[in-house]
């Protein structure tokens, strides 16, 4: 991503640095009827055509999923996995978890070497950082219980765009170009995502053949294609003859699972959020249970104080997230405590108003990094419903690795475990065994798909990729919208910070901060850092293009997707 980031970096400052963000902003783009906002225009084309046909959320939502696991191989994917939050409009609601999973010869030191140091880039490239897949386990489990429609119409789009290819534009030949250099050392992934051994171009089209057959096998027999057909022989195969160690047994024991949804209320708002084993949901609702006590909207945009008090908030919700969270199957965790109001008011009593606490101070133990190349759509149909979705296959193009004959890139999500438990990371703190690898279990993650009620009715779909940064990407835009009235462009367009546990840093991008504020924060003790851009936010509000506004015509939806990548489309009917 640094080239692409490199890039876009002067264009986006101008048009994020503004410290009052309320400058020549565009207001949302709104639809009447549904609305999809993703990664990708093919995939969002291919959502609201399910929706113009009739299809619910949940339908157009898998429509989009596969699609996107052809246009933008990225972070869409069949090889991956993540989270879908479901809200219908008669009140269901369900977080469906569809993470993937350690193989079962998988063990806590399968990436340290005979000293017991960990081995670079062995749990990121190459079959062993494999974990098993589980989106088209998530993505049927979802289908079944709220769609309506049948697969085979849902895969269609997904289907031709692979088998017949699609016309790439600049975005995404930049986006590809990202892999190139691991592609050519993997001669099934180079012989799709490179052309004859050079940069996919503008204007060329990219055909995925296998890719289409493995999705066609899907659309026919469901599931059991995928886990229990070609496709699993396949990349066992692969996984076998590259020194990786998934089975056969893994793929068909493989179950996608639905969880009980993070709730919480910020300023009369109720938020769903995502449970364990995504970390997402405590760390919002917590950090927005402790900001609940402070007067974020008359302080004002990124003041130092309402900076601050942020800051510590997320300080105190990443600890709890890193001491305490990890895959509920084999993690107890009290998450009731976490996300009350009563806790948040406790760790209020312990926030200075002039002073910065050290991290350490909060003792404990800490977790490695995480991915941050994953990808989010929001979608909204004409009843009311509505889905959060959050997919990822860890890094860019995860282990960069396809499986011969399959056109499926490979996840390496297994980095997403704590490779060495036990033993002092970079910043001095002893890793817990919460997120240590075992077989069969989820590696704990930061996916935010959250959906924001009012007066029990929709008012914002929203989620974003970023790794640790997700939470704090779809936090940030719920305050902005909410206590900063912006309209929904201005709330994700405005430049953030992102703050955790450890590094014990305010992270910032540029012009996120004015020279006044930093220094109002460097004196109460807090360390700041410039960091590039980590999310690109998808959102949907429902009624108004901001709070306080009048809806646009008969619009009732307004979309917004962040500019921080050369693509993604708001498309509606």
């Amino acid at each position: 991503m640094h080239r692409i980031k490199a890039a876009l970096t002067a264009l986006i400052a101008l048009a994020l640095g503004l410290q009052g963000v309320q400058a020549a902003v565009p207001l949302p783009q709104g639809a009447e009827h549904g609305m999809v906002v993703s990664a990708h225009r093919e995939a969002s084309a291919a959502g609201v055509t399910v929706l113009r046909q009739g299809g619910n959320a949940v339908d157009a939502a898998v429509a989009v999923a596969y699609a996107l696991a052809v246009t933008f191989p990225e972070a869409g994917n069949i090889g991956g996995g993540g989270f879908m939050l479901v809200r219908m409009a008669d009140g269901r609601q369900a977080f469906i978890d569809f993470r993937e999973m350690a193989p079962g010869a998988a063990h806590a030191k399968m990436y340290q070497d005979k000293n017991g140091d960990v081995i670079p880039a062995l749990s990121t490239r190459g079959y062993l950082a494999v974990g098993v897949p589980g989106t088209v386990a998530g993505l049927e489990l979802a289908l079944g219980k709220y769609g309506t429609m049948k697969r085979k119409a849902l895969m269609a789009p997904a289907i031709r765009l692979a088998s017949k290819g699609f016309v790439l534009d600049q975005g995404d030949a930049e986006m590809l170009a990202e892999g190139a250099e691991d592609f050519a050392k993997d001669a099934p992934s180079a012989a799709v995502f490179l052309n004859r051994g050079q940069h996919w171009q503008a204007g060329q089209r990219l055909v995925q053949a296998d890719l289409g057959r493995m999705l066609a096998q899907i659309a026919a027999r469901g599931p059991d294609a995928f886990y229990k057909g070609e496709a699993a022989q396949r990349i066992v195969a692969a996984s076998k003859a590259h020194g990786g160690i998934l089975t056969l047994e893994d793929f068909a024991a493989y179950k996608a699972v639905e969880r009980k949804p993070i709730e919480c209320d910020y300023r009369g708002y109720h938020v769903i959020s995502a449970p364990p084993p995504s970390s997402g949901g405590v760390v919002v609702c917590e950090t927005l249970n402790i900001l609940s006590g402070y007067p974020l909207g008359e302080l004002g945009f990124h003041s130092a104080q309402g900076v601050h008090y942020t800051v510590e908030a997320l300080r105190r919700a990443f600890h709890d997230r890193n001491v305490n969270l990890g895959d509920p199957d084999f993690v107890s965790a009290d998450i009731g405590k976490f996300v009350s109001p009563a806790y948040a008011a406790e760790l209020r009593q312990g926030i200075a108003a002039d002073k910065a606490t050290p991290s350490a101070s909060l003792g404990g133990i800490t977790i490695g990094k995480e991915g941050a190349s994953t990808t989010h759509f929001s979608i909204v149909d004409a009843a009311g419903n509505a889905v959060s979705l959050t997919y990822t296959l860890n890094d860019w193009f995860g282990a960069r690795v396809t499986a011969d004959g399959t056109g499926i890139l490979l996840n390496d999500e297994m980095d997403d475990f704590s490779s060495k438990p036990g033993f002092p990371n970079m910043y001095g703190l002893v890793e817990g065994t919460n997120n240590a690898i075992a077989p069969g279990k989820r590696p704990l993650s930061s996916m935010s798909p959250t959906i924001v009620l009012k007066d029990g009715q929709l008012f914002m779909v929203v989620g974003t990729p970023g790794g640790s940064h997700i939470p704090t990407g779809v936090l940030q835009v719920m305050i902005n919208a909410i206590d900063y009235r912006m309209t929904l462009t201005e709330a994700v367009d405005a430049p953030r910070i992102h703050a955790q546990w450890m590094p014990d840093v305010i992270f910032h991008e540029a012009d996120a901060l004015s020279a006044d504020t930093r220094a109002a924060l460097i004196a109460k003790g807090h360390k700041l850092e410039q960091m590039d851009y980590w999310n690109q936010v998808a959102v949907i509000m429902v009624g108004a293009p901001a709070l306080g506004r009048e809806p646009r015509g008969k619009m009732r939806l307004y979309g917004a997707i962040d500019p921080r990548l050369p693509v993604g489309t708001v498309d509606g009917y």
